[in-house]
């Protein structure tokens, strides 16, 4: 659902580099202010949780990582100022692009434009995977048709299922049990930056093969943070070694079950 140069600005560059800090664009209790803010009974809130979770790669992430993109590709390569208003740190979804209720949200429209946006990030990947993919099932004398809109109805229904998963394996690892922000940066792969690594990011059970496939090795975001060049088998041997470096010097290391 997102440009592959757009995710390598927005996670390779901003998130790992500065997790947990003002300029990281997953910062997640920043992303949802509006939520906590919102004046309705909690029920709503977990429904309004629960609505985002199969959409949120082409509601959030998409449009997110895009206008990162097009902070460092139109603007600051460019040459361009940003509009006056604009709220850099703040995130674009489908929602603030349609439907924008503040003058910040109206001047994020100019940096993250709908009509680009839908050109050159949503629509390729939809005629892709939801036209042209089932497509030849059309020229299936007698019942093309009828099998072109069963694969459609399944592809859909896998998208949403893997958004599903993702969700829960990949937005929830810097959501644990008191982890920490900043409101300061420090200098990468210094003392300081590794251990804001660990102390903002929080581990899934994990230990065997099966329960490390479920989560697509997610599940060690500590050591993902702390070493993103290593293969998942490394994240396998290091993180016992590294719980043990946190217990030894005090460093808290966040460790919960998925549920």
């Amino acid at each position: 659902w997102m440009l592959p140069e757009a995710w390598n600005v927005e996670h390779n560059r901003l998130h790992h580099y500065h997790l947990g800090e003002p300029a990281d664009p997953d910062l997640v209790e920043r992303n949802l202010m509006f939520l906590r803010e919102m004046r309705v009974p909690i029920v709503a809130k977990y429904a309004i949780v629960a609505a985002l979770v199969p959409i949120w790669k082409w509601f959030y992430y998409a449009p997110n990582t895009f206008k990162e993109l097009q902070m460092i590709e139109k603007y600051k390569k460019g040459g361009k100022e940003l509009p006056s208003a604009f709220e850099p740190m703040e995130s674009v979804t489908l929602g603030t692009m349609f439907f924008p209720q503040t003058t910040a949200q109206e001047a994020s429209r100019e940096v993250v434009n709908p009509t680009e946006f839908f050109q050159k990030v949503l629509c390729p990947f939809l005629m892709t995977r939801f036209v042209l993919l089932p497509a030849p099932l059309l020229f299936i004398p007698g019942a093309g048709p009828s099998f072109f809109g069963h694969a459609v109805v399944n592809l859909i229904a896998a998208e949403l299922l893997t958004n599903i998963h993702g969700f829960i394996t990949i937005v929830t690892n810097h959501a644990g049990n008191d982890l920490y922000k900043f409101d300061d940066e420090v200098k990468p792969k210094s003392g300081a930056f590794y251990v804001r690594q660990i102390v903002s990011s929080a581990n899934y059970d994990y230990g065997n093969d099966a329960l490390d496939f479920s989560h697509g090795w997610l599940n060690y975001q500590i050591e993902h943070h702390v070493w993103p060049d290593l293969s998942m088998l490394q994240y396998q041997k290091g993180a016992p070694q590294l719980k043990k470096i946190c217990e030894k010097y005090g460093v808290p290391y966040v460790q919960e079950s998925v549920w």
